[in-house]
């Protein structure tokens, strides 16, 4: 009699647990950040500026390639050269409007004192357009695990969402922006994409108005009581930067945010000092260069100030000017490493990313977009980081 045999019972594998949410790390030093800052502050004083393309390039290089999440490093890929094209080409396009204005209001003197206001709202509205085509730009140069990532969605039709946001903020005194900000980037988020992984935004503008509302009210004391102003904006920031982080998704990846209301206040209150600092030094410079345009030009200090040479000598103003020039550029470091660097570390340091194993099979989608956008936004100087 044949005996049966069974095969083994072999348990259905199971599922790999989901990895714990990750901090994001940042490995940048500070002083390899200054170093950076400063020699492009040089380089921007030799060549009137003009270099800020290319050193605001390296930031991003610096500030993403130093950004690390679950152990893998951003890339940016952009470069000076495109920033400097889209500029000029922004350019071109915007002073003949400035002019076809200005000769406009020549021929309209009678209603001189209203001209200025259709001006202002073409280029609020043209200015959120930048905005949205300046973000399409950074993302298509930022990559993450060989994939980049891309945006849709149209400039003018965000253009128009911002401007309807804006008419009923202002006309709320500002109760309306949080569902403002919420509105906005929904739309944004939903034109986002990391590879064939489309992004989201989970927040809302009522969670953005509770964690807030006081603020709002402190606005117009911070407004006469000018120290507590540093104090409001700064937990403002805080409160907004982790409202948004907290309501980013791309399919299953989630962000969140831990970032206290407190963490930005001493940022804003260094960069005070400096300023400061900064603008006494300033100073000093300009009455030594008078004292010593006074000693060449023969006439005592009190002489040379009450005559007409003062205010048209030719090496003081150049002495102005370049004090001037250096000045902004010393001005320019300090809120590149305060508000730039420390606050991007600070920030990341609160982030938890979770669910990144929905990222495992993504696939390359997109193209690339030109630096057009992001040169209107630095023609309107609405251009964010």
């Amino acid at each position: 009699m044949n005996q049966m045999s069974w095969p083994p019972q072999v348990p259905p594998p199971q599922p790999l647990p989901a990895p714990p949410p990750m901090p994001v790390a940042f490995s940048g030093s500070r002083g390899e950040f200054f170093d950076l800052v400063k020699r492009g502050a040089g380089l921007e004083f030799v060549t009137l500026g003009f270099y800020r393309f290319w050193l605001l390039t390296d930031i991003r290089r610096h500030l993403w390639a130093n950004t690390h999440v679950y152990g893998d490093a951003a890339e940016y890929t952009g470069r000076g050269k495109e920033l400097l094209i889209g500029f000029l080409v922004a350019l071109a396009i915007l002073v003949p409007v400035y002019l076809g204005y200005f000769l406009v209001g020549l021929e309209a003197e009678h209603i001189q004192a209203f001209a200025s206001i259709p001006l202002i709202a073409f280029f609020y509205v043209f200015g959120q357009f930048a905005i949205y085509r300046a973000r399409r730009y950074r993302l298509t140069r930022t990559v993450w695990r060989g994939l980049r990532f891309w945006m849709t969605g149209s400039g003018w039709a965000y253009a128009a969402r911002a401007t309807l946001w804006g008419l009923l903020s202002a006309l709320t005194l500002g109760l309306a922006l949080p569902w403002r900000a919420a509105a906005l980037e929904r739309y944004k988020m939903r034109h986002t994409f990391y590879g064939d992984l489309q992004g989201s935004f989970e927040g809302r503008g009522w969670e953005f108005f509770k964690r807030g509302w006081w603020l709002w009210l402190l606005a117009p004391v911070a407004m006469m009581v000018y120290p507590l102003a540093p104090f409001i904006y700064g937990a403002f920031k805080a409160i907004e930067w982790r409202w948004w982080l907290s309501g980013i998704r791309f399919g299953g990846v989630r962000v969140e945010s831990s970032l206290p209301k407190s963490a930005l206040i001493g940022l804003y209150w260094k960069v005070i000092g400096w300023i400061v600092v900064l603008g006494l030094v300033f100073s000093a410079y300009l009455a030594l260069a008078a004292v010593l345009v006074a000693s060449m030009s023969g006439d005592s200090f009190s002489e040379f100030f009450k005559s007409q040479e003062f205010a048209k000598s030719i090496p003081l103003l150049v002495l102005a000017g370049i004090g001037y020039l250096a000045f902004a550029l010393a001005m320019n470091i300090v809120i590149r490493v305060y508000l730039l660097r420390d606050l991007w570390v600070r920030v990341l340091g609160s982030i938890n990313v979770s669910g990144i194993e929905t990222a495992a099979n993504v696939s390359a989608r997109g193209g690339m977009a030109n630096a057009l956008g992001e040169g209107f936004a630095d023609g309107l100087d609405v251009g964010g980081f």
